[in-house]
């Protein structure tokens, strides 16, 4: 599989996509694009940026680009290389993968089984980080029947007898499997299984032939800061990057501090509120990513790089 096959699961779901001489984009939200795939670190000219937010009437931009880039703010790709085994993990991820595994049963289903049985999975987990409103069921079933049958998508999923527990889209793009959906009921958490499912899928698809490594998620724009804690302990690392969010020319100069925070006191109003919290957080990363790094606050999963920058 190929990036072009990623752009056409997108391209199904009904997000626009453009090519553009660094990568590919879609529309995430009205005139929000999000370049992919999402593991690409890029470095796009201001000619580039400009003429693609002038052709397709963008308001804003967000990538990733490397952390010696003159803008961006810093920020982590979380990444699982070979070789991966129960070493890798911390003690408690340890016994949690034991007694996961205990309970269910991790295989690959269908992704018609996802589109129908997964909806619950996926509104649970929404609910926990309290993005509910962020996804419907139509949007979600559309989501999954559109990787079907391309190429590289696989669906896999931690099976308590009949019912799904938790689940994972995973796909491959060229060497690197992404993993661009990950989901589970709170009921079976205390039978750990967000532990059974990550570490049985990541040590099938690191088994397979010359795939170099898996990128789980890019940090997110507004999902809770502890969100990822548990990757961590599951043995992925954090890959410095900085993120940027370009906004259009006409746009730039309301995209300061003051509107930051006047959004966030929105948001703060109402929290679940998904249009408010990107809004947030493409603000938040436009303003922060302007600053020198040395001049940022990093995140906790990068104290190490941060003493390296110094």
């Amino acid at each position: 599989m190929n990036a072009e096959t990623f752009a056409e699961w997108m391209r199904r779901q009904g997000h626009r996509v453009v090519r553009t001489a660094s990568s590919y984009w879609y529309e995430a939200g009205p005139r929000v694009f999000q370049a992919f795939p999402y593991h690409w670190v890029i470095q796009p000219d201001e000619k580039e940026i400009r003429d693609l937010m002038w052709a397709h009437g963008i308001a804003s931009l967000r990538y990733s680009t490397p952390l010696d880039s003159p803008e961006g703010m810093v920020s982590y790709h979380v990444v699982l290389h070979k070789p991966y085994d129960t070493d890798r993990l911390k003690s408690q991820a340890r016994n949690g993968v034991k007694r996961g595994l205990e309970h269910f049963k991790v295989e690959q289903i269908s992704f018609e089984r996802l589109a129908t049985e997964g909806w619950a999975l996926q509104q649970d987990t929404l609910a926990r980080q309290d993005r509910l409103r962020s996804m419907s069921q139509t949007e979600w079933e559309r989501l999954c029947r559109s990787a079907h049958d391309l190429p590289g998508f696989e669906a896999w999923a931690a099976i308590a007898g009949d019912e799904l527990a938790g689940a994972v889209i995973v796909c491959r793009i060229d060497n690197v499997f992404n993993v661009p959906y990950a989901m589970s009921h709170s009921r079976f958490l205390p039978q750990h299984v967000n532990n059974a499912v990550f570490y049985a899928v990541s040590r099938e698809l690191l088994s397979r032939e010359d795939v170099d490594h898996i990128f789980f998620t890019v940090q997110s724009l507004d999902a809770p800061a502890n969100v990822d804690e548990f990757k961590f302990r599951m043995g992925f690392e954090a890959r410095p990057v900085r993120q940027r969010v370009d906004f259009h020319p006409l746009l730039r100069p309301f995209a300061s501090r003051a509107v930051h925070t006047w959004t966030r006191g929105l948001l703060q109003r109402d929290p679940s509120n998904p249009t408010l919290a990107k809004a947030e957080g493409m603000l938040r990363f436009h303003v922060e990513g302007r600053r020198r790094l040395s001049e940022q606050s990093w995140p906790d999963c990068l104290v190490s790089f941060k003493a390296a920058e110094r």
